[in-house]
């Protein structure tokens, strides 16, 4: 008997093109979404976490420093199970690959797994074309806004 295999969700909008100049919001999860990030959310006031990266989220934060000095990171969060940022493409710009928004990822995830020695990510990631000047200025607000929500997400312990 012949079992069909599960049919992925397509997750690129087809027929975009992903090397075309702009602004892009992106969302990377933690595989099985654990809080690693992070250290514990010790000494909280308000609802406002304490926040201090462990060393995986130091060294999170290292890769994207190491991306950035290959393409536009305008903005990004790092959060206890997963990382927002918004990654800008333009022609002529420094990158050594192709500036696809795949290879982008591939590279960063790549360069955080080669500095732990092991993989931490869920296979894929999210992403939202930015289209107007206020999605932009939207995504940027929810990423500043992200780390004071926390203790209203769902995956919050």
């Amino acid at each position: 008997m012949h079992k069909e295999l599960p049919v992925r969700k397509k997750i690129r909008l087809e027929g975009y093109d992903y090397t075309s100049n702009g602004a892009y919001f992106v969302t990377l999860c933690v595989k099985d979404r654990q809080s690693i990030l992070w250290e514990q959310n010790v000494g909280a006031i308000s609802n406002r976490p304490n926040i201090k990266l462990s060393k995986i989220g130091i060294n999170a934060e290292n890769a994207i420093s190491e991306l950035n000095e290959k393409i536009a990171i305008d903005k990004y969060v790092i959060m206890p199970n997963h990382i927002h940022m918004i990654v800008r493409i333009e022609s002529g710009g420094r990158t050594e690959f192709a500036p696809t928004i795949s290879s982008i990822i591939r590279f960063y995830k790549s360069c955080l797994t080669k500095q732990l020695g092991y993989s931490i990510w869920q296979k894929s990631y999210h992403d939202h074309i930015i289209r107007s000047e206020e999605d932009y200025r939207r995504y940027w607000q929810y990423i500043d806004e992200n780390p004071v929500k926390w203790a209203e997400d769902e995956y919050f312990k």
